[in-house]
């Protein structure tokens, strides 16, 4: 019975991956047949199951102005099964959508052609540019083959700056006169002192152990080359020493990205003072009641910069990063605050910081956002109503 149970398997697993390439590629060619629907929208996701961040935002602004048609399909990973019946309708809907938004990497979609009057379009789910990604990798280890198809059918990206254009151009594999310096629709948020306030009160309501603490947030980016290598090692953050330096009014809180699928381990006598934050849902919510950030080279700075609070970049592997991974601009002349390289000086620093109120970001905010007005939502929806309304 085990050997007939792994013979299903291994010809389901075939099968699902002839269905997920050959099949789909072909249904979509025939209903390619079809005519577009000028008024129809498609979302798409590998990496989320609800329409969150900036397919939020860019969603409900349309939402407002016009009565779009939408076809959603959002999974949590690359690696969650689609059913043959999802497969079938995406192949349709990518087909006969007059715009398709993405948010980050889908494989399924790279070997597609884009019709003549159609768009794909690129939302992203980062701000800025530093760390080096897709074809910007060549030739590194976990780097794209130059040949790959992925990326490279983008008929827009939106970026937060012109400054940073290139960057995502080169790193896409497409011209940069396809890359459109909109601003970023999750950054409207710290623009509004109404929404930021209602935040605060519902986490301060929803967790009244933060209400009145210095809250000092730690928040890294993953290691390994994408969602199935993601991992971080955790024997970096040293909590024996981060719980004996804390004070009775702070509280350390981890967030962990969310291809890191390993649950840090806080002993529970230590739970009073450090906390794993990783599952909640807004990294961003979370930085309005932050004092300290730190951070290594996750993309959370240039939001965090717009509240002028003091950050700082705990970097313990930087030279095996900068190996590997790279930098478009070099690290230290690109950090916002201190670089630090071990946990003991990395908390020496948080409790240095602690009472700073503000910091002086303007040249930093000034390179890596395109402005500062609070309205990138709107000017993401604009360019996807000119995608609507065009005819080429």
């Amino acid at each position: 019975m085990n050997k007939l149970n792994k013979v299903k398997k291994k010809f389901r697993k075939k099968l699902d991956r002839k269905f997920k390439k050959e099949i789909f590629q072909m249904l979509y060619k025939f209903f390619c047949i079809l005519p577009i629907n000028h008024n129809k929208i498609s979302i798409l996701s590998d990496s989320r199951t609800t329409l969150s961040d900036n397919f939020r935002f860019v969603y409900d602004e349309l939402e407002k102005r016009h009565n779009y048609e939408y076809y959603f399909l959002l999974k949590g990973s690359v690696q969650t099964r689609k059913r043959y019946l999802e497969i079938i309708k995406l192949a349709y809907n990518i087909a006969t959508s007059k715009v398709i938004m993405l948010d980050d990497f889908y494989p399924m979609i790279y070997p597609l052609k884009i019709r003549k009057n159609a768009d794909l379009v690129q939302i992203w789910h980062a701000v800025g540019a530093f760390k080096t990604f897709g074809y910007s990798r060549v030739g590194k280890v976990g780097g794209p083959n130059p040949n790959s198809l992925n990326h490279k059918n983008y008929t827009k990206v939106i970026v937060s700056s012109s400054k940073v254009a290139p960057f995502y151009a080169e790193g896409f594999g497409v011209s940069v006169d396809k890359v459109v310096p909109t601003g970023v629709p999750r950054t409207d948020i710290f623009f509004d002192e109404i929404y930021k306030k209602e935040k605060k009160e519902h986490l301060y309501a929803k967790h009244p152990e933060l209400e009145g603490k210095k809250v000092f947030l730690y928040a890294p980016t993953f290691r390994g080359n994408g969602q199935t290598s993601a991992h971080f090692p955790a024997e970096m953050l040293d909590l024996d020493r981060v719980y004996e330096k804390l004070d009775d009014n702070s509280i350390f809180l981890i967030k962990m990205h969310p291809f890191v699928k390993k649950k840090v381990h806080i002993p529970v006598e230590y739970r009073d003072k450090i906390k794993d934050y990783t599952k909640y849902p807004s990294v961003n919510d979370l930085l309005f009641i932050t004092d300290v950030l730190i951070t290594d080279y996750s993309s959370v700075c240039f939001e965090y910069a717009l509240l002028n609070k003091p950050m700082i970049f705990y970097c313990f592997d930087l030279e095996e990063y900068i190996e590997t991974r790279d930098f478009y601009i070099p690290y230290q002349d690109f950090t916002p605050g201190p670089i630090v390289r071990t946990c003991d000086d990395m908390i020496d620093k948080v409790m240095e910081l602690k009472d700073v109120e503000k910091v002086d970001y303007k040249a930093f905010t000034d390179k890596f956002f395109e402005s500062l007005d609070g309205k990138s939502t709107e000017h993401v929806a604009d360019l996807i109503d000119s995608c609507m309304t065009s005819k080429s």
